[in-house]
């Protein structure tokens, strides 16, 4: 008998996504599995179906091989097929919630397991991220117990634990459901320690604070992050550490604000330079440099003084340093001055339009909009 085509089984398109293939599955899974129909001999033969289907289209490469050589390109016996733990991987995100289990599967699983991933926010300098450093950093973190080496027995002693009597896993009864569970007596090794170390109370794992040395690259930037392999936290029962990671978070900087390879600065100059231009020392991170003004600089232009900025991490040209004029107003004038610049304010006027052009074109707009509303 020819076997049923596995897209019209799950019931969804040649093109499916892997999302509409799990959800498909999931709901024909509900719908035909024999808990729900256990006096229905042909819904057990439909839900097996269904698997197979499913172990096929779920998985990348033996979906190619079926689209392009139907059943034949996944026969059981040229390595094909699908896994028996189909239902317990598709449904595990949903019971894992209610019944507090780690994850999917149906079968024995290994005590040892990789250790969690550690974070460390470190604060630094402008300079020195653009510059870059090496400092030392004390962390709060689990290692393998010395004692036992990690296994959290005194001499590595094991025996079957009772509760799931040695098979990792407990079954559980949730209305018409019976679902399989991580044992939580021996955490699914399906094994106990009989003498626990002494020193880390058969844990595996002791806790301690360690100084590693950190090597920050130049041209790093807040969000940035420089990985410890290994140094992060002991993994169970000999298992291996975890990493960690140095997130980088760059201060504020007095004078410069930095977009990507650029800095940027605000510089403020006086009324008698931007009017008769100078020569001005301006900061970059790397030492004084001098800017010369032009005359009749306004307020806004904008300097650029190429590669003063930063080099990136993960390379390119050295960025700029953008600095913007800001034409500085005087202030606590005394009365000499406040009557040179009224002096001086007169001559401008004598000569129109020729001083402050922005100035009466500007007027020249808000009498014209006035104008236009009156009619």
């Amino acid at each position: 008998m020819e076997k049923e085509d596995f897209y019209k089984v799950l019931e969804v398109s040649r093109n499916a996504s892997e999302r509409e293939i799990k959800k498909a599955y999931r709901r024909l899974a509900m719908k035909y599995h024999p808990d729900r129909n256990s006096n229905d001999a042909n819904s057990e033969e439909r839900f097996k179906v269904i698997q197979e289907a499913y172990g096929v289209l779920s998985d990348e490469q033996k979906r190619a091989a079926y689209d392009q050589f139907g059943h034949a390109g996944v026969d059981q016996s040229r390595g094909g097929g699908y896994s028996d733990d189909s239902f317990s991987d598709v449904f595990g995100d949903v019971f894992g919630d209610i019944f507090g289990r780690s994850g999917g599967g149906g079968g024995r699983r290994s005590q040892v397991t990789r250790g969690a991933d550690l974070r460390y926010n470190f604060e630094m300098t402008l300079e020195n991220a653009v510059s870059g450093m090496e400092t030392k950093i004390k962390i709060p973190t689990s290692v393998s117990c010395s004692g036992c080496k990690g296994s959290g027995s005194k001499t590595g002693a094991t025996a079957i634990c009772t509760t799931c009597a040695g098979h990792g896993q407990v079954r559980m009864q949730q209305g018409m459901f019976s679902v399989q569970q991580t044992c939580p007596t021996c955490r699914g090794g399906g094994s106990v320690i009989k003498d626990p170390c002494g020193q880390c109370r058969g844990t595996g794992k002791t806790k301690e604070q360690k100084t590693l040395s950190v090597k920050i690259p130049a041209g790093v930037d807040t969000g940035d992050r420089i990985r410890l392999g290994g140094e992060g936290e002991a993994g169970d029962h000999g298992g291996p550490a975890g990493d960690l990671y140095v997130q980088v978070s760059v201060r504020d900087h007095a004078i410069f604000t930095r977009d990507g390879a650029d800095l940027y600065c605000e510089m403020p100059i006086s009324f008698a330079v931007a009017a008769l231009g100078g020569e001005l020392e301006v900061p970059t991170l790397s030492g004084k440099v001098k800017l010369k003004i032009p005359a009749e600089t306004q307020t806004g232009k904008m300097f650029r003084l190429r590669g003063k900025g930063v080099k990136p991490v993960r390379g390119g040209a050295v960025g700029d340093l953008m600095c913007r004029v800001n034409v500085e107003t005087p202030v606590n004038l005394t009365s000499e001055q406040k009557h040179l610049i009224e002096q001086l304010e007169t001559s401008f006027k004598t000569g129109g339009t020729h001083h402050n052009p922005q100035e009466h074109s500007w007027l020249d707009g808000v009498k014209s909009f006035i104008d236009k509303i009156k009619s």
